[in-house]
């Protein structure tokens, strides 16, 4: 959908879901980032809505087509808005991405598809660092917070829920 505002350029409304995938690895909370070789971009997976689809089907779906892993969504960890600019039609497009938290239920990164060169299981700390766009970074930070909040909820006793490395599905 798009709108005009008088002497500006027409404006595009997009909506697109993903999330992040976590696991349980040997230096603590691992989360799956994809990266691409020819921009240096490093970002969440996320993908646009199919017909009839929910936010959230979305996301499992875009996630594994994008990572390579068969995911089920836990949690729904919140929406980011940002706006751009494709110059070649002139149109600015403001767009919102629903992140869900997911775990792995089977597939490996291996398998990822063409929209990126590398899908990598890095430590959250890692991840923080290598995530290009500052709201992608908050969301893994979000998604750490609520990490704590449902594994908490899940089990008060004894180990934390969450895929360990020896359950996850091989790299």
């Amino acid at each position: 959908m798009s709108r005009r505002r008088k002497g500006k350029m027409p404006v595009e409304e997009a909506v697109s879901a993903g999330g992040v995938v976590y696991r349980h690895g040997p230096q603590g909370v691992e989360v799956v980032i994809c990266g691409r070789t020819k921009d240096g971009v490093w970002g969440l997976p996320k993908g646009t809505p199919s017909p009839g689809e929910s936010l959230e089907e979305t996301a499992a779906r875009e996630v594994s087509e994008e990572t390579g892993l068969q995911v089920r969504p836990v949690a729904k960890i919140g929406t980011i808005e940002y706006w751009f600019v494709r110059p070649q039609e002139r149109v600015r497009v403001h767009k919102r991405v629903h992140h869900y938290l997911m775990v792995p239920v089977g597939g490996s990164i291996d398998q990822h598809d063409w929209e990126y060169d590398r899908v990598e299981w890095v430590p959250i700390p890692e991840a923080l660092r290598r995530l290009t766009y500052p709201n992608e970074q908050e969301v893994v930070r979000q998604a750490q917070r609520l990490i704590e909040e449902v594994e908490g909820r899940a089990q008060p006793q004894g180990r934390r829920g969450g895929p360990r490395q020896e359950d996850r599905p091989a790299p």
